[in-house]
C-alpha cells in the first residue's frame, strides 16, 4: 500500500522559514532514548503506516531537498521514495506525479504533511475498495473543502473553500484503490489539467456516475500551515487527553491488527532536524 505525501507546496502562509514547511517541528518524540524535535509530517506517516502503508512517496519541488536528507530511505517499516513536481501546479497534480509507481490493484492512502489529527487510526476506518474521505468537524469550514454526503454517507458535493458551505465535515484525508486514482488521473488530463483541487475534480467524477464516500470518523484536525494552526497544535499535543500516541510527543509502541510493530524503541536513524541542529550551536 502507498502513503502519498504531496509536500511541494512554497509554505507561503507560515514564512519565512529556513526550511522547508513539512519539517516545522511540532512537538517532539523519544528516538533511542534521547528526545528530539518531531517534524509535523512525521504525524500523517505515522497515521499512513497504522493504515497499512509500506511505502510512502513524497511529492516536492525541486528545491526542497531537505526533505530528502531528513527522511533517506526509509521512516520506520516503511520505504520512502521521491518524486519531483516541477512547478506548483496544484494538488492534483502533485497527486497524479505518483500515478506512474501505483498498479491499478494497490491502495492508495492521501493526506497533507502540514496538518495533525485524531484518531491516529483514523485511515484503518475507510473502506479498501472505494474512493473514500475522511470527514472532521471544524469551526471554520469555509477555509477547507467541505463535503456534503447523504444519510447513507455518499458524497453529494465538495464544496472547495465555499463562502457558506451546507456542512461543517471537511475532508482531511483521503484513500481508494489505484484504479481510481488511474480513473481521476484520466479525467483531470480530458479536463485539460484544469483542476487545481481535489474537490473540482472529483465533483466532475461524480457527475459522470463516479461514487465516493465521506466517513464521519475523524475527532480534531489542526492545520499547522498558518501560525494560528501551529499554535493550536502545540496546544492539542500538549492536552493530557489526547491519543497516547501523541501526549507529549513520545516515541510510542502500537500494532496494526495484525500484532506488527511499528514504532518501538529501536533508532530510526535520520539526520538532525534544522530546528535541533541550530539550537546546538547556540549551546
Amino acid at each position: 500500500m502507498w502513503g502519498i505525501i504531496p509536500a511541494a507546496g512554497a509554505g507561503s502562509r507560515i514564512q519565512p522559514l529556513a526550511f522547508s514547511k513539512e519539517l516545522l517541528p511540532v512537538g517532539s518524540r523519544h528516538d533511542g532514548g534521547s528526545e528530539r524535535p518531531c517534524a509535523v509530517s512525521e504525524y500523517l506517516c505515522e497515521r499512513m503506516i497504522r493504515g497499512g502503508a509500506d511505502k510512502l512517496c513524497f511529492v516536492i519541488a525541486p528545491g526542497k531537498s531537505d526533505i530528502m536528507e531528513y527522511y533517506g530511505g526509509g521512516y520506520g517499516p516503511a520505504s520512502v521514495a521521491y518524486v519531483v513536481q516541477p512547478q506548483p501546479a496544484g494538488l492534483c497534480d502533485a497527486i497524479f506525479c505518483v500515478a506512474p509507481l501505483i498498479a491499478p490493484d494497490e491502495e492508495v492512502l492521501i493526506g497533507l504533511p502540514d496538518t495533525i489529527w485524531l484518531p491516529v487510526d483514523g485511515f484503518l476506518a475507510l473502506p479498501e475498495d472505494k474512493l473514500a474521505f475522511l470527514l472532521f468537524p471544524v469551526d471554520n469550514p469555509s477555509a477547507f473543502d467541505a463535503v456534503e454526503t447523504d444519510e447513507a454517507g455518499r458524497v453529494r458535493e465538495i464544496q472547495v473553500k465555499a463562502a457558506r458551505p451546507s456542512t461543517h465535515w471537511v475532508w482531511g484525508a483521503f484513500r481508494m484503490p489505484g484504479r481510481i486514482l488511474h480513473d481521476l488521473r484520466q479525467l483531470w488530463i480530458e479536463r485539460r489539467r484544469a483542476d487545481e483541487y481535489m474537490g473540482t475534480l472529483v465533483n466532475a467524477y461524480l457527475a459522470q456516475g463516479g461514487e465516493a464516500v465521506g466517513v464521519r470518523a475523524g475527532a480534531r484536525y489542526v492545520d499547522v500551515g498558518t501560525l494560528e494552526g501551529y499554535r493550536a497544535a502545540g496546544d492539542l499535543l500538549r492536552k493530557p487527553d489526547t491519543d497516547p500516541a501523541l501526549a507529549n510527543g513520545s516515541n510510542v509502541t502500537v500494532a496494526t491488527p495484525a500484532g506488527r510493530r511499528l514504532f518501538g524503541p529501536r533508532r530510526m536513524t535520520r539526520p538532525v532536524h534544522p530546528a535541533s541542529r541550530t539550537e546546538t550551536q547556540q549551546r
